[in-house]
């Protein structure tokens, strides 16, 4: 059979029909849009909705816990009768800290390593998104996250406190102090924990990696604090600048000489006017300096 035969008995498969696609003519949502949307599904992923329940387990734990304890000292102060919480709003969050860095620690990575690990970042910037937009959404996501997780058993706090008919002015203004407190801590871990996180794409080295980085300086900064009179009974101030040593202790150290929140004189805070210079100067530094360097990670992508 000729080969002009068998061409002739197969069907045509070079042409191209029309099915009716048409290309779209609407309004385009646009890059701020896509930014919104990407804020609002890295919030959600950062407490697992719309994951699997093992991803839930962390984030809700995390959660729930603070606020588990926050109703427990309202409940004991009611029943005791007490003038005022046993644990004022700032020092609540020292008290539950080792929840937050977990919570911050466990969910960095799920903001930022998953798209690393499975090669999805080209498909974000195919899109009007761009690279800074992709660090800004990620890294307010992760704030807004850790500002529910402190700010809820907080709020547990200042309800409670004027069910059971306590002071309305003091706790009005030490749950503001609370608030701020927690803003502080938020962006603080936010932006070394979401660089730290940015580093790998796997993200049980990420999780390593953030809770050294948490709890191991702030053991250091305990051990200095401690071999420089910290803890004598009548401590050298000079003690106090070993909190510049660990985040956690940075912001603790910041707020309670700010508002005089130091009620023994071994309670760690920042040494006089120029303590509180150095240490939000510190603050100011390692939030932009890490958010700056997470955006520099995402430009070489």
């Amino acid at each position: 059979m000729s080969p002009e035969t068998k061409s002739a008995g197969r069907p045509d498969t070079g042409v191209i029909h029309d099915i009716g696609y048409r290309s779209y003519q609407g309004p385009r949502l646009g890059r701020g849009y896509a930014t919104r949307s990407l804020y609002t599904q890295s919030l959600r992923a950062a407490f697992g909705l719309g994951r699997s329940g093992k991803s839930k387990v962390v984030p809700m734990l995390m959660l729930g816990l603070p606020v588990l304890v926050a109703g427990m000292l309202v409940a004991f102060a009611i029943m005791s009768k007490l003038p005022q919480l046993g644990v004022d709003y700032p020092a609540f969050l020292a008290v539950t800290g080792l929840l937050v860095q977990i919570f911050v620690a466990a969910q960095a990575p799920v903001l930022l390593s998953r798209d690393l690990r499975h090669h999805t970042m080209p498909l974000y910037f195919s899109r009007p998104i761009t690279r800074q937009d992709y660090v800004r959404a990620k890294f307010a996501a992760m704030v807004s996250a850790m500002m529910i997780v402190m700010g809820l058993p907080l709020l547990v706090m200042f309800v409670g406190s004027l069910l059971a008919g306590m002071d309305f002015g003091h706790n009005l203004g030490h749950f503001l102090i609370g608030l701020l407190t927690a803003l502080l801590y938020a962006l603080l871990y936010s932006a070394v924990a979401l660089l730290i996180a940015a580093s790998t794409p796997r993200r049980g080295f990420g999780v390593a990696a953030i809770m050294g980085v948490l709890v191991i300086s702030r053991i250091v900064a305990q051990i200095v604090f401690g071999l420089s009179g910290g803890f004598d009974l009548h401590p050298a101030e000079s003690a106090d600048w070993a909190g510049l040593l660990s985040p956690s202790m940075l912001v603790d150290s910041f707020v309670t000489q700010l508002f005089g929140l130091a009620d023994d004189a071994r309670a760690m805070h920042a040494p006089g006017t120029l303590g509180l210079v150095v240490f939000a100067a510190e603050m100011l530094v390692l939030v932009v300096g890490a958010y700056g360097l997470t955006g520099r990670r995402y430009r070489k992508i």
